[in-house]
């Protein structure tokens, strides 16, 4: 008889899982709670799916905070180089932007959901829609079976959990994989939100809903005044705060700070230095010098934002522009380069892009992602206690560790 696996779960990690054991002619069982695989990844990139990072392994390990050196087996045995590689030989190109994501060229991320979907199925995997899993049997050590929540029971020599995390619970990833694993003997460290939304304590930012700013750059400082993040790029204002994709970077830089007593500021015209904004300034003044203060910033900020950097400049509203003191002006200028927001928090933990914490490392073994408390049970994906920054380096641990797992199990 040909070896059962049960893969339990059908995103990133659990489709390639699957897809490699099958390739071995194993006999697999690729169970999912949804109506459909890879929910959670067409969702991701804004539907585009940065499926990896053009960058080198020890690159991939100082992108993931997270417990990375655990990852170095993993991505050894199947790199981000391989990954592309994967794709390209299934028809789907791909290309790579700015900061080295790599991104499918046709950017649509049901292009990679179908290239593994067709990787698995084709392979032979047996996929179970609307399967949810409830626990695992284990007997003298050893897993024996899967105990789905309609009761049924699968027989198999070995499962694979790739039930992902805790975050966005609307495309299945709801926690469920932690219960299993605890119930089978592991520990799970503590999770907390990453990549996350941003709370502040100013009241105007609710003034500056729906607004995006592009182009701009973002420093983050501890509470001792110390940069611990710094980068370029587009975010958005909500009604609590600040999101976008420099805000959900940023935030995972300051998880130790429990998201609290941390400064962002806020870099508006980034590709001007101090003096030469200033002039900039003043030729809009001299243009606009019958106007009043209020009417004298259209060129230079979104509509949305002019009364509330009015507000923070000091100056009033009404004041005729030809009336303006350097000593105000310079002011204005310092505020655009520097406006600052204090964070007091983060979104909750099932509006984050990735769960930090999971299943204890040290009762995996990383050369083949099995248990070590558990003959034949396995892991990957989002389930583990890894994490990475964005940029595609939170795919690549998916991809690797489902790839691992498929080859060891």
């Amino acid at each position: 008889m040909k070896k059962r696996v049960a893969v339990i779960g059908a995103g990133a990690a659990g489709l390639m899982a699957a897809g490699k054991a099958a390739e071995r002619g194993l006999d697999v069982t690729l169970l999912e709670k949804n109506d459909r695989v890879g929910k959670k990844l067409l969702i991701s990139g804004k539907g585009r799916c940065n499926i990896t990072n053009n960058t080198d392994i020890e690159g991939l390990i100082e992108n993931i905070p997270g417990n990375g050196n655990f990852l170095y087996s993993a991505f050894y045995t199947f790199s981000n180089q391989d990954l592309v590689e994967f794709f390209n030989k299934k028809g789907l190109q791909t290309k790579v932007e700015r900061g080295g994501r790599v991104f499918p060229v046709s950017d649509s991320s049901a292009d990679v959901v179908d290239a593994l979907y067709k990787y698995a199925v084709g392979n032979g995997a047996h996929l179970l829609l609307k399967s949810p899993v409830k626990d695992l049997v284990i007997r003298e050590g050893k897993v024996t079976h899967v105990v789905l929540k309609d009761g049924r029971q699968l027989e198999c020599d070995a499962v694979i959990l790739a039930a992902g995390g805790a975050s966005y619970p609307g495309t299945g990833s709801n926690g469920e994989g932690y219960k299993i694993a605890r119930n089978a003997g592991h520990g799970i460290t503590e999770l907390k939100p990453s990549l996350i939304p941003l709370l502040v304590e100013e009241e105007w930012v609710k003034n500056l809903q729906g607004l995006s700013l592009k182009n701009v750059s973002i420093t983050i400082l501890n509470n001792k005044k110390k940069k611990v993040y710094t980068d370029f790029g587009e975010m958005l204002f909500t009604h609590y705060g600040v999101s976008g994709p420099l805000v959900l970077s940023g935030s995972r830089h300051i998880m130790e700070y429990g998201y609290r007593d941390v400064k962002l500021v806020i870099d508006l015209k980034p590709a001007l230095d101090f003096d030469v904004l200033d002039t900039r300034i003043q030729r809009d003044f001299e243009k606009y010098t019958r106007k009043q203060y209020k009417n004298s910033l259209d060129e230079l900020l979104p509509q949305k934002m002019i009364p509330v950097i009015i507000e923070l400049s000091g100056i009033s509203p009404e004041k005729p522009v030809n009336q303006i003191t350097r000593e105000e002006r310079q002011k204005l200028v310092k505020l655009l380069k520097g406006f600052e927001l204090s964070i007091k928090g983060a979104r909750p933990l099932d509006e984050a892009i990735v769960t930090a914490g999971g299943v204890n490392i040290d009762e995996i073994n990383p050369s083949s992602m099995e248990s070590k408390i558990v003959r034949g049970l396995f892991f990957a994906g989002e389930v583990i206690d890894v994490d990475g920054y964005t940029g595609g380096f939170n795919l690549t641990i998916a991809f690797s560790t489902g790839y691992l797992a498929g080859i060891s199990c």
